[in-house]
């Protein structure tokens, strides 16, 4: 399914009656990190039961493997686009895109990673603390990806100070951010809190995205709770459901202010 039909999708869901939107479960989406090197655990991951997305790294031996599988199970593949962080002391994933590279530099290397990972429809982050706090680089960034037509961008939100889903919007790049890591570590209480706050976020808010990694963990996790979320009233959605349903909201929060504008200076008249 496309882009632009998810969003269509979204925009009918959104113009709804506030009473019918108020009957619409509150939805959540998961994506799966830093797929790419471990076969194992990536197919394991690819089987989770429900919508998963599966972000894949574009330089990782198994990339290509894992996009296929997952777009042959219905799953959707994101680009995991390496992103320079503040604290580099890990070695450089193939096809970061750093600080001091020309705008030239980063076109290209943006243009190698996300033919890299086939069947994507979207980038996400990975790391990027230092280069989604820059704004000409995160401008280069999104430029790429409105240019490319038919993809979207996730903010993984690995600092506060990012600044890249404002540049997404500026830029007129569907997009979204993420709202809670499943597994800042492996302990399974620290994962099941974190996903009973990302269902509290969606009951709040209608909606709200998480993100966890393939460890055994995380995975075991899921794959017991993921089939009990319909019972227990919410929905598991896929990614580009979740980034149109967001950029829908925002379009009606710009419109609600234009017209509160107007209706103001009206006033004023």
């Amino acid at each position: 399914m496309s882009f632009h039909r998810v969003f269509l999708s979204a925009f009918f869901l959104l113009a709804l009656p506030a009473a019918a939107q108020r009957a619409a479960p509150p939805r959540l989406a998961v994506i799966i990190d830093d797929l790419g090197y471990a076969l194992v655990a990536g197919e394991r991951a690819i089987n989770l039961p429900g919508p998963v997305a599966y972000a894949i790294l574009p330089g990782a031996p198994r990339a290509t493997h894992l996009a296929e599988m997952a777009h042959k199970s219905g799953k959707e593949v994101l680009l995991h686009l390496p992103l320079q962080a503040e604290n580099d002391r890990e070695p450089a994933e193939p096809g970061s895109l750093n600080l001091d590279m020309s705008q030239a530099e980063f076109a290209r290397t943006f243009i190698l990673d996300i033919d890299a990972v086939p069947h994507a429809i979207g980038v996400n982050n990975h790391r990027g603390s230092l280069l989604t706090r820059h704004p000409g680089h995160m401008s280069w960034l999104m430029e790429e990806i409105r240019d490319r037509g038919d993809l979207f961008f996730v903010d993984s939100y690995t600092t506060a100070a990012s600044i890249a889903l404002r540049l997404a919007r500026e830029t007129g790049v569907p997009s979204a951010k993420r709202d809670v890591f499943l597994d800042p570590d492996q302990a399974p209480d620290t994962i099941a809190r974190e996903f009973a706050r990302l269902k509290k976020l969606a009951q709040q808010n209608g909606f709200a995205l998480g993100i966890g990694h393939p460890y055994p963990a995380t995975l075991a996790f899921l794959e017991e709770e993921l089939p009990k979320l319909g019972d227990e009233g919410f929905q598991l959605i896929r990614i580009s459901e979740l980034v149109a349903l967001e950029n829908e909201k925002q379009n009606n929060e710009k419109q609600n202010n234009n017209t509160g504008r107007a209706v103001a200076a009206q006033a004023g008249q």
